[in-house]
């Protein structure tokens, strides 16, 4: 069946590969009224919330598609599987492809998809940088699109588009381009054409996060977690602390026993006795954070957003330079809890970081607000 068919708008294609980037589309949704179920059912059964759901998105004003290009790790696919009941139970259509499930995956699902890129009114994606999502860019006719907040990628991302600089994740060495980089080189360029703004291309940029310089043509649209506000809570709050984990041992930017210390000392400073592991912390890092730091390892299913207005959640939150010192605030607004912020110390960095690694952390914790700033740790109290 045609995605148009019984729809009388604009049909909007959503592509996602993280359940933060799900969690902000429906935000992106909600601002913008898409409608999904006729009206909200959240007094029954999850099941039967989702039956009603999937009758109504076939109905008149079920407008937004969301496909998740399927991850291959296991702890993203949980909270994706979650998250996809959530917009499933708001009443929109969710199409999980195993984009990256063997060598003919990529191929079968961009075939799969081709008809439905074609006739899509508006494009929406959570990563701009995906080489998936940027492949999918050059099938597209649509006139609208639109990225939807993915952390402190976004930020990166409109500084680049804004400077006319090539599509590269912060986080990566400095220096020349890799062969992979070489050989995709051209379909990057076509990606970043079609999403700078002209007379035939309009582009939003719906998020969070602070943009310091935002591309001529480009709408901004402010994400204040309305919908996350609307759905949840407000939480209960605890007495103690939570510490929130980050992935930067992971990306290769800091070292994991600096790492470890610092969790250490600001744990024992603060009382923390929960950790939040980011979903792409390994296993090994997270049971040595147990056995030397005595927190309670908590492996989020949902997006922290949807954890913390869930509740219970500590009266302070800790944590190092990440989304979740802008999104947080926005999310918990009203309910008396503090987020603290702790900057990451030069020493921490590995040395494969890149050179910016520094300068940007300190940026993302800078242009916080509504936090409270900690200085970095060097060494246990």
């Amino acid at each position: 069946m045609s995605p148009r068919a019984g729809n009388t708008g604009p049909h909007t294609l959503a592509f996602v590969e993280s359940p933060v980037q799900l969690l902000n589309v429906l935000e992106w949704a909600h601002v913008h009224a898409l409608r999904g179920a006729a009206e909200p059912v959240p007094t029954v059964p999850a099941q039967a919330r989702r039956a009603s759901a999937a009758i109504s998105a076939a109905a008149p004003g079920a407008e937004l598609t969301i496909v998740i290009l399927a991850p291959t790790d296991p702890m993203t696919r949980g909270q994706l599987r979650r998250m996809a009941d959530l917009a499933r139970d708001e009443g929109y259509r969710v199409r999980w492809e195993e984009a990256r499930g063997g060598t003919t995956a990529p191929f079968q699902t961009i075939g799969g998809l081709a008809g439905s890129l074609r006739r899509a009114d508006r494009i929406v994606m959570g990563d701009p940088f995906s080489r998936y999502v940027q492949l999918l860019l050059t099938i597209t006719r649509a006139h609208d699109l639109v990225v939807v907040d993915d952390g402190t990628a976004t930020m990166e991302f409109v500084a680049q588009l804004a400077r006319g600089e090539r599509l590269v994740r912060w986080h990566r060495k400095g220096g020349r381009p890799g062969a992979r980089d070489l050989l995709f080189a051209p379909v990057s360029s076509s990606a970043r054409r079609r999403l700078t703004p002209s007379d035939r291309r309009r582009v939003e940029v719906f998020s969070s996060m602070p943009m310091t310089e935002t591309p001529a043509g480009v709408t901004v649209t402010a994400n204040d977690f309305g919908w996350t506000r609307a759905r949840f809570g407000p939480p209960r709050i605890t007495k103690g602390a939570d510490m929130v984990g980050t992935s930067l041992v992971e990306t290769g930017v800091v070292d994991g026993d600096r790492y470890l210390e610092a969790v250490q000392t600001l744990a024992k400073a603060h009382g923390a006795t929960r950790y939040f592991a980011h979903r792409r912390e390994s296993t090994e890092k997270l049971h040595r954070l147990a056995a030397e730091t005595g927190l309670e390892i908590v492996r989020p299913d949902l997006p922290l957003e949807l954890i913390a207005r869930r509740g219970p959640i500590g009266r302070t939150i800790l944590s190092f330079p990440s989304t979740v010192v802008h999104t947080l605030p926005l999310a918990l607004v009203g309910t008396g809890v503090r987020v603290a912020v702790c900057d990451i110390d030069p020493a921490w960095l590995t040395e494969n970081a890149s050179p910016r690694a520094q300068g940007f952390l300190s940026g993302v914790t800078g242009t916080a607000k509504d936090v409270h700033r900690l200085a970095a740790v060097t060494s246990l109290a």
